[in-house]
């Protein structure tokens, strides 16, 4: 497996394990944490899609 494969399915575990949580049963604070990881994950995996550059443009609208 190649190294950008592998680190986009890393992304893929690490999100899915956050959708997972339960953030019902979470405090305010950790909540918080959850969405900005979630965020910020979203962003790289964004900036790191191989193909036509698209997800370089979608974040520098942000």
């Amino acid at each position: 497996m190649n190294q950008q494969v592998e680190q986009g399915y890393r992304m893929h575990c690490v999100l899915s394990n956050l959708s997972r949580l339960d953030v019902d049963r979470l405090d305010d604070a950790d909540r918080e944490r959850v969405e900005t990881a979630r965020d910020l994950l979203e962003e790289v995996s964004l900036l790191t899609r191989p193909g036509d550059g698209a997800g370089a443009d979608a974040h520098a609208d942000s």
